[in-house]
């Protein structure tokens, strides 16, 4: 099957404010009251799954299969953050995206994010059949 919405140069965006919960003393990844690195690649995550996502089919999804990124810079709370990811290869169903993360001040981090698509249904069932034994 082929993804006629999906391209390469297909680009999105996410934004959120760090709050307490963000932080890596909150998450348990660190203890300082800093952007969470967890946090900032769910955000990376995210701008890459929407951009998908409003591009498929109602049976079809996404779902993350590699992050390779550089955390470079520390963002305290308060500060907004903005993720963005652009489709710079399409193989089958893989999709891989350069991405990178700023706040008001820098930029944050940059990488490499892969994506599979994948039927819901179908992966949804192979992932509960792990729980029958």
């Amino acid at each position: 099957m082929t993804f006629e919405k999906i391209s390469v140069g297909l680009k999105n965006s996410a934004e959120s404010i760090v709050t307490e919960s963000d932080t890596a003393k909150s998450v348990g990844s660190g203890s300082l009251q800093v952007l969470a690195t967890p946090k900032m690649l769910a955000l990376i995550e995210k701008a890459a799954s929407d951009l998908v996502e409003k591009n498929l089919p109602d049976n079809f999804t996404s779902v993350g299969i590699l992050l390779n990124v550089s955390h470079d810079a520390p963002t305290p709370v308060g500060m907004k953050i903005s993720a963005s990811a652009e489709i710079v290869e399409i193989d089958g169903r893989k999709i891989i995206f350069e991405v990178s993360a700023s706040d008001d001040v820098s930029k944050i981090a940059h990488g490499r994010h892969e994506r599979f698509i994948v039927e819901r249904e179908k992966f949804q069932t192979k992932a509960n059949s792990k729980l029958i034994k």
